[in-house]
């Protein structure tokens, strides 16, 4: 496909980029991201090109929406399956960017599980990426 690949420890050489895909920490953050997760994300921040975060901007807890330092600010966010309720805090939307919602074809009854009890539709019967604000 013709993409670079580089390492934590070459990227701060890197200037000429035309955008920046994140996903160097998800769901599971606990804290500030450090050692070389914290140089990509200051990195990818001091660049002038939109940024594209899968499922959350690196730096923000999904869960609470808590802002950790370093962290990413997104021009948009990739979410899958079902948004998460740290993407809607006003802190939040500040590093979200544009937020859209990616199906990754989880089975609906999947939802309807005793530990979700959700009810969703079929969000994604006319797109599988979906614009959430």
């Amino acid at each position: 496909m013709g993409v670079t690949i580089t390492d934590a420890n070459t990227l701060t050489t890197i200037d000429n980029v035309d955008a920046i895909l994140d996903g160097v920490i998800g769901y599971s953050l606990r804290g500030n991201p450090y050692k070389h997760a914290a140089t990509m994300i200051s990195w990818a921040n001091s660049k002038k090109v939109p940024i594209v975060a899968l499922d959350t901007p690196s730096g923000l807890d999904l869960t609470k929406g808590i802002l950790y330092n370093p962290i990413l600010t997104a021009t948009a966010t990739l979410t899958l399956a079902l948004p998460k309720m740290g993407l809607f805090t006003a802190e939040a939307k500040e590093v979200v960017g544009e937020l859209y919602l990616g199906d990754i074809s989880v089975p609906s009854e999947l939802y309807a599980e005793e530990t979700l009890q959700l009810k969703v539709q079929n969000v994604f019967r006319y797109s599988d990426i979906v614009r959430i604000f």
